[in-house]
């Protein structure tokens, strides 16, 4: 998480800060106040407030995910029964076949 340079850099500057110790009190607290505030700052950190606001937001994206996903999953469901039914629709049936009678005309052969 925090790396030990950092720790080690904060440590320095508190130090350098309360060498000072006569100064007054409040003096000294707003004094360590700005390094601590500078060393959260360098870290990058967010708000109870926000970190609460982005869980809110991934929570209602990761819902919308879901449900398209349902979506798109019964849609290639539907889509793949048309596809069957299509293919089952444009083979020939075998009554089809037997309807023609079984005889082949020639088609050199003189047409009634």
């Amino acid at each position: 998480m925090i790396n030990n340079e950092r720790i080690g850099r904060l440590a320095q500057q508190l130090g350098e800060r309360l060498q000072g110790a006569s100064q007054a009190p409040e003096e000294l607290q707003r004094s360590v106040q700005q390094v601590v505030k500078g060393a959260f700052d360098r870290l990058e950190l967010v708000s109870r407030e926000d970190f609460d606001i982005l869980m809110e937001v991934l929570q209602r994206t990761r819902s919308r995910v879901e449900a398209l996903e349902g979506q798109v999953a019964e849609l290639e469901r539907l889509l793949q029964a048309r596809l069957e039914a299509e293919a089952r629709d444009a083979s020939p049936s075998p009554a089809a076949e037997d309807a023609g009678g079984g005889e082949a005309q020639d088609e050199t052969s003189p047409r009634a």
